[in-house]
This record gives structure tokens, sequence and C-alpha cells, in this order.
């Protein structure tokens, strides 16, 4: 198992950015690929972005690609997400996820995850 503990969120305007991460431990992360998933009030949880264990492949949710970047560093046991041009939709608890081996976009195929960091946007 792989512990997991987000950090980076915050309160940001409209237009701006910000970076969170994802700092592993207790497993070494270069065995796991990672998500990025966001829960809004009175949503379900949903996929953001995946990135395999390599960093050679990456995917996206339609409503943040080319906005948003996913990327880890697996020296330092750390995972990233890049987040620009916010909007106001994009306001939820973010979590850092893991999953052993096989990237996915799945939100019920990872077992490991942080512990939520929330992002807001104002308007």
């Amino acid at each position: 198992q792989v512990q997991l503990v987000e950090s980076g969120g915050g309160l940001v305007q409209a237009g701006g950015s910000l970076r969170l991460s994802c700092a592993a431990s207790g497993s070494t992360l270069s065995t796991y690929a990672m998500g990025w998933f966001r829960q809004a009030p009175g949503k379900e949880r949903e996929f953001v972005a995946t990135i395999s264990r390599s960093g050679d492949t990456t995917s996206y949710a339609d409503s943040v690609r080319g906005r948003f970047t996913i990327s880890r560093d697996n020296a330092r046991n750390m995972g990233y997400l890049q987040m620009n041009s916010l909007k106001p939709e994009d306001t939820a608890v973010y979590y850092c996820a893991a999953r052993f081996l096989i990237i996915s976009r799945d939100v019920g195929e990872y077992s490991n995850w942080g512990q939520g960091t929330q992002v807001t946007v104002s308007s």
C-alpha cells in the first residue's frame, strides 16, 4: 500500500493557476499509475487526469484538457497537477490516487487515496 498526501489547494480567482502536489510514502511510487479526481458538493467524484508509471502516457477529462497538466517525479515520490485558466466550475475537493501498475480513468479501480485538498475558484 502507498500513502498519499495532497497539498497546494486554495482560493484563486477565475483565470488564475494552482499547482497541486501529491506526496507518496510507504511504497515505491514508480510501481503505481497515478490519478487526480475531484468532487464538488452534491456531486459524485469524477476523473480529472491520469498518468502512467513512467509518465509517458497521460489522459485528461474533456473539461480540463488543455488547461491542466499532470506530471510526476518518481525519484522524489511526488505527483503534480498544474491547473491553469481556472474556472468557477473547477471548484471541488481534489484527490490524488494511485493504482498498482495500470493506468485508468475509472475512480472505482483506485484503491489508494489521499485525504483531498480544497480548490475554490471565485468568479
